[in-house]
This record gives C-alpha cells, structure tokens and sequence, in this order.
C-alpha cells in the first residue's frame, strides 16, 4: 500500500537535518515505529505489521526542528484493524532527553490516566535517539480559545486555572529558572531590532522597556513553582473532557504568576486582534484571573496582571515578525503605553 508521504515545507531538502530523509521514509519508520506503540497495543507479528498509512510534516523551522505526524495502523487485538497517530519531535542539535524526560515524568504524576480531574499530557511513546526524535501519541482536540469565547468560556476558564496550579503543585522538579530579569531581559533583545527597524517607535519603545522595568521592580517575588512557560490558549487542547497541556519544552521554575498571567496577556491580544478591542473579553479574563487566585492566593494577583502586562509588552515584538499581525502592531504600541502609565508623545 502507497503511503502519503505530505512535505509542504520542504524539510526533507534541510541540510542541517539529514536525518529526515529517514524520518519521512515509511518502510523505515513502519520498522522504527514498531516498539513505540502503547504498551500492550504492540502487534504480535513481525515489523511489517505496522503501516504508515500517511505521514505528514505538520511544523519545520530550518535548522532547527521538525514536527512529524505518522497515521499508524496495525492489526488489533481483536484480528481487525487498529489506529494510532504519532507525533515525532526532531531536533537538528540532537535529541531533546529533557523535554521527553518531563513529559514522562509527568504523566506518571498525575498527568496521564487515571487522573480524576481531567488535566493532563499527552502520553509519550518512547526515543529514536540515532533520529534525534521522541514520540507522542496525537491528541485530537481543540484550542482552548476556540472553546473560551464560546458558551462554555467561563467553566473552561476555571479548568485553565485549576490546570496551571496543577502544574505548579504535582510538576516534577525542573533544572532551570526564569526569573523576572530573566523575562525583562527577553523583552529587551526581542524589541531592541524593532526599534531598530522602526525608528520613529524607537522612543516609545525604550520608555515602554523602562516602564516595564518598573514594574518588574514593584512585584513582590513568590516562591519558585514548576511552570509550563509557553502557558497560552494553543498550548491547551480541549478533547472530550480532558484539557491536556502541549508543547513543556520551555519547562522550569517561575513565579506562581507567570503562567497565568501570560495566558491572560494572549486573551487580551487575541481579543485587541479579533475584536478590535482589547477589552471585549475582559469578562473572561477577570475570570481566569479570580478562579487562579482562589487555588493559588490573592497573593497572586499582583504578579498575575503584571506578567499580563509585559506579556502584551512582548506581543509588539512578535507581530512585527508575522505577516498578518504587523497591522496591529501600532496598536499594541498604543495598549501597552496605556497599560504601564505612560503617555505616548
């Protein structure tokens, strides 16, 4: 059987990652793959047994990393046939041990089945360390934004919450840091080059950091808590009555106010973005603010909006770098001076 073999990228011509050519080969992989599938579900027979029915390069950044997914089927317990879709992580500096290490360990935490509360990872299959790839098992769900601005927003709102101080709860212990000048410091070299770039913003742009600095400086630092760090709407898929947190390479110890209050800054993006006002959803941000700060303290507002803040401070940088969101990046501008207190001239 022909297996669809789906490259819109063009990642197979990569030269920093030779190792694609076997990645995105199917009678390769239907031999690789053979180990990887969940314990128990492994065929019987012999490696032929397993079919790439199609295999597709979902996201490629050059030189850097690819996202393989790989539609499996094999024969199943029952003399049918059984399916399964993978995702492959490729990294072209090498395998990524401790993404996979996380992920692992968390979902024998609390992470994976049979976890009451509903809030998960997706369940991680195993290594190719020659391919530089760990493996995972898809999950077939939705952004969580698609979901909140619906009419289940609010009660998804509180899982979010309650997802995010999980994780600061049950997350195994991690082997790095972000601190505030740590996140102060990001802000600096992502909108050093669009001042750069942008002269007429470049005053703006450094009263904005100052500003910023400020109120880093008037937050009261928490205790250090395992955190996602990449915690917005796309890194948590809505499938059934599970919420499953995606994408933990950015793994580590923060503030108990991170996570949230960067989720909070995307909804307030999105919402300036989709809406064309910054507050339409302010109803649910308030939300996923009071239902966090009742799991995690009032303590935690303070540091919650301020992690807001500079997380829309951030966002000026990243819609120069999008095509479609560079018309809003003026905007942005606009929000953030008006969020920090400071009067644009």
């Amino acid at each position: 059987m022909t297996t669809l073999v789906n490259d819109p990228t063009g990642a197979l011509g990569d030269p920093a990652m030779p190792m694609l050519r076997l990645a995105l080969h199917p009678e390769y992989m239907a031999r690789r793959l053979q180990n990887c599938l969940p314990l128990g579900r492994q065929p019987a027979t012999g490696d032929e047994s397993i079919q790439p029915r199609a295999i597709h390069v979902r996201r490629h950044k050059p030189g850097r990393r690819c996202l393989i997914e790989y539609e499996l089927a094999y024969p199943g317990p029952s003399g049918g046939e059984a399916r399964l879709t993978l995702l492959g992580k490729v990294r072209a500096k090498g395998l990524d041990h401790r993404s996979h290490a996380v992920q692992s360990a968390l979902w024998r935490n609390g992470f994976g089945p049979p976890s009451e509360d509903r809030i998960g990872v997706p369940e991680p299959l195993g290594i190719l360390p020659d391919l530089a790839m760990w493996l995972q098992r898809k999950v077939a769900g939705t952004s969580a934004m698609e979901r909140l601005t619906g009419p289940a927003g609010p009660a998804l709102a509180a899982r979010i919450a309650a997802a995010a101080h999980k994780l600061q709860r049950r997350g195994v212990p991690a082997n790095r840091r972000h601190t505030l000048a740590d996140e102060l410091l990001v802000l600096r070299r992502q909108l050093g080059p669009v001042a750069e770039t942008h002269p007429a913003w470049a005053v703006r742009i450094q009263r904005v950091l100052a500003a910023s600095e400020r109120l880093g400086a008037a937050i009261a630092p928490g205790p250090f808590v395992p955190s996602h760090r990449d915690f917005y709407p796309d890194n948590l898929l809505v499938a059934g009555e599970w919420l499953y947190l995606i994408d933990l390479d950015l793994y580590c110890e923060a503030d108990p106010g991170l996570d949230m209050g960067n989720f909070i800054g995307h909804v307030t993006e999105f919402s300036l973005r989709t809406r064309q006002n910054p507050e339409a959803l302010a109803d649910l941000e308030q939300a996923l603010e009071e239902a966090f700060a009742r799991l995690a303290g009032a303590a935690t507002r303070a540091a919650v909006r301020a992690y807001a803040t500079l997380t829309l401070v951030r966002h000026i940088a990243i819609s120069t770098r999008i095509p479609e969101r560079r018309a809003w990046t003026p905007a942005l501008l606009d929000l953030c001076e008006q969020r920090l207190r400071i009067a644009a001239r």
